[in-house]
């Protein structure tokens, strides 16, 4: 009979095992392994408003309406997806030739049979655009009515429309790429008209109009500038949406790759669509309503990942925008020039003294925290839980930093591919993702990217152990910040409130103080003389704030950021806004709070925010570059794949500093694997990027066990010849020279090298090989 074991005894079981030392003790040379990954998500999307009974009503109203343009945006998440993963069905399926044919009925049976879910899939698409667009122009002529435009919006309300602007941006760029698609619909069509499956009008009509949509390019865009432009002062709410993005930008309110790079598409695309034939951005800048100049600037960082390995030139948008052939002066970004954003070598000192410098402090908390174990159980004081948030955020801002240069430099590399004159080792016959990727990069790029990839996983894996540590001076910093504010900050804007009978700005003070307040004691004291609007006493009025590690739901740090936002705004309803009835210090306290509260979201979803900072999965898709074969390639060789480009290099130079580096370009499969599964979703990809990982990691343990082999045989051949023989050389001008030293030892000490979820054996494989060739070189 099984004995019962109580759950304090499991727990302290499990605790033991961090105790439990590993036998091999191998030296840490390869990133965090993620085929095990607990990801706890704490975004609600809105889910618990109704809880928030005291916060303004308005603003839970709003709440609800995020809440749906969310839900429309994770779905158009989805249509993206499926585009830019979309592969051809109607070029593996068998054609009629004639129509005498035979089996032509059959054929054309199964062709509707095969292609009939994927046009569903892609009438939804339309339908879904048809919807995206009719909701997104309902918010902007409820947000341009004449009474709407006095009042306040809230910049998480401007982004949330801003990043339906991104949406359609991609959607269209993917519906333009794909011919497969259409392709695909239209052997559907002519199977389907054959055996009369469209008898009806309306299918006949919904069919048309599918075909027209695949057909016509920039079709979203045409249909929402169409919408746009009968919405009297829409320019003005999207100039609003594209000084919040510039704001943003300039401001570093952003902490992943993909915010960043969003926040520069929806600047393009939303000038494009401002303007038109009833607005002029020109004349808008002149009024200083938007500033060109600055979007100028920002705009030198020419190109920007779209989708997967799809990029966009930011100076396009601007281009193509309709009063730009008369102002083409006036800007700098279209003109033709090498940024130094891409030159990745020049920057490489400021990264290496970044690294170094965080890296030597990260150390010190590291050591006393994890190693020790003296910080996990002990209690700090607010400045000690404050200097570990603030560590945890410049080490996100970091990597997130390194991830887009990265990124940045690969979607450069593939807009511009090298040709036979720029480089003489390139065939005139290289096809272009060829050009692209493995003819692109010098020696010095291929190093530099290396080392720079070897940083980002080498840093997550340290901020991955103190991930406990973190999340506990997370909490706390972000508790405290939030109790301190509410309970002793505005206090005084209040006292001030109920003496001058403000009941607005009353209202909204005890809102906020409701919705996020944790008094001492369960309840707010109700002596305190503030609420009467009186002073306190000589002897001061004590408060107790107490301490706990737990950070707010998202929806309650929305409603306290939404009102703070409100308070300080420059609009509002009445003609007289909430901000001139507040004292200059406490409008200054409230701003600091509200741009440092920014990160608490990212921050309290530490996890997810490690990942995605240092997620550098897209350096392997290609499907936008398979899409251009026409079907001449089902995949690309391992030589254009740059996971392999960068191992490969490292193998072929034998550089001995980079050595060491050799598994960490590999793990780029890892993430790639994982996307491929848990944001793709698809499995086919997942199934590739294994395939192309067991024909690397063969090549990868025969080249390196071959290296070692002639490594150490030199070495040993140079250690046991005869000291005279070599003086006697040396007389005579010949020098036999020792083997440069290389750090293979620390590779051979591999005893469990995590790849695609398989631990793999490294020292056995190599020995396994080099003694395979012992065994040859002495027969």
């Amino acid at each position: 009979m099984a004995s019962t074991v109580t759950l304090e005894d499991a727990l302290s079981n499990v605790d033991l095992l961090e105790e439990l030392p590993l036998p091999d003790q191998q030296p840490c040379i390869e990133p965090l392994p993620s085929s095990l990954m607990y990801q706890p998500n704490f975004n609600t999307n809105f889910e618990d408003r109704n809880a928030f009974v005291t916060g303004i009503a308005r603003y839970i109203e709003q709440a609800t309406v995020h809440s749906n343009m969310n839900e429309m945006l994770e779905e158009g998440q989805e249509y993206a997806v499926m585009l830019y993963t979309w592969r051809s069905c109607s070029r593996a399926i068998p054609q009629v030739k004639c129509n005498e044919q035979p089996n032509r009925v059959e054929i054309y049976e199964k062709t509707v049979e095969v292609l009939e879910p994927e046009v569903t899939k892609l009438m939804n698409f339309m339908y879904f655009q048809r919807l995206a667009i009719d909701r997104f122009c309902g918010e902007v002529r409820r947000l341009c009515h004449v009474e709407r435009r006095k009042d306040f919006v809230s910049e998480a309300y401007l982004l949330t429309l801003g990043k339906f602007i991104n949406m359609f941006a991609v959607l269209d760029e993917l519906k333009n790429m794909k011919c497969s698609v259409k392709n695909d619909h239209s052997a559907y069509k002519r199977a389907a008209q054959f055996l009369r499956k469209m008898s009806e009008p309306s299918s006949i009509q919904e069919s048309q109009n599918l075909s027209m949509f695949l057909a016509n390019h920039n079709k979203i865009t045409q249909s929402l500038q169409q919408q746009l432009e009968v919405i009297n002062g829409h320019d003005e709410l999207l100039a609003d949406i594209v000084n919040l993005c510039v704001d943003y930008y300039e401001n570093r309110m952003f902490l992943t790759p993909n915010e960043k790079h969003m926040l520069l598409k929806v600047m393009g695309f939303g000038l494009y669509l401002m303007d038109g034939s009833n607005s002029n951005i020109y004349k808008m800048d002149a009024k200083k309503r938007i500033n060109l100049g600055k979007i100028d600037k920002f705009f030198k960082l020419q190109v920007v990942p779209l989708f997967g390995d799809m990029q966009i030139e930011l100076s396009r948008y601007i281009e193509t925008s309709a009063h730009y052939e008369e102002n083409k002066s006036k800007w700098t970004c279209t003109q033709s020039s090498i940024s130094p954003q891409y030159n990745l070598c020049e920057q490489m000192v400021q990264i290496r003294d970044d690294h170094i410098r965080f890296i030597s402090e990260l150390a010190r908390y590291s050591n006393s925290e994890v190693v020790t174990g003296s910080g996990l159980d002990s209690q700090k004081s607010d400045e000690e839980y404050r200097e570990l948030f603030d560590l945890a955020l410049r080490g996100l801002q970091l990597l997130s930093k390194w991830s887009t240069h990265v990124m940045e430099v690969y979607s450069w590399k593939l807009v511009h591919p090298t040709d036979k004159f720029c480089n003489k080792d390139c065939p005139g016959t290289a096809e272009e993702y060829e050009r692209a990727t493995r003819y692109n990069y010098t020696s010095e790029e291929k190093f530099a990217l290396v080392e720079v990839i070897a940083m980002i996983k080498g840093l997550q894996v340290l901020m991955g152990r103190m991930e406990s540590v973190f999340n506990q001076a997370i909490r706390n910093t972000i508790y405290a910040a939030l109790q301190d504010f509410a309970q002793m900050t505005l206090r005084e804007p209040l006292r001030q409130a109920v003496r001058k009978k403000k009941n607005v700005l009353i209202s909204v003070l005890q809102a906020i103080r409701k919705t996020i307040c944790d008094w001492e004691g369960a309840r707010e004291p109700p002596n305190d003389p503030c609420l009467r609007g009186e002073k306190d006493p000589k002897g001061g009025f004590d408060i107790k704030v107490p301490r706990r590690a737990v950070g707010p739901s998202s929806t309650q740090l929305y409603m306290v950021r939404t009102m703070l936002e409100s308070l300080i705004a420059d609009k509002s309803g009445s003609k007289k806004t909430l901000r001139s009835s507040l004292d200059g210090p406490i409008v200054l306290a409230i701003e600091d709070f509200h741009k440092h509260s920014f990160f608490f979201t990212h921050l309290l979803n530490f996890s997810e925010a490690l990942q995605h900072c240092c997620d550098l999965s897209q350096l392997w898709f290609r499907e936008f570059f398979l899409e251009l074969t026409m079907g001449r390639r089902i995949q690309f060789p391992i030589e254009m794949s740059m996971p392999w480009i960068l191992t490969d290099h490292i193998l072929e130079t034998k550089e001995p500093s980079m050595m060491e580096y050799v598994l960490y370009p590999l793990d780029l499969y890892n993430d790639s694997g994982y996307y491929a599964l848990t944001k793709f979703k698809k499995q086919f990809l997942y199934d590739e990027i294994e395939a192309e990982v067991n024909l690397c990691f063969d090549q990868f343990v025969y080249k390196l066990a071959d290296q070692i082999f002639a490594y150490y045989k030199a070495m040993s051949g140079s250690v046991l010849l005869d000291k005279r023989f070599r003086a006697e050389c040396k007389n005579y001008g010949v020098i036999i020279p020792y083997p440069p030293s290389n750090r293979y030892e620390t590779l051979l000490k591999q005893r469990h090298v995590q790849l695609l979820g398989r631990s793999i054996d490294l020292n056995r494989l190599v020995t396994q090989r080099i003694s395979a060739a012992m065994y040859k070189s002495l027969d």
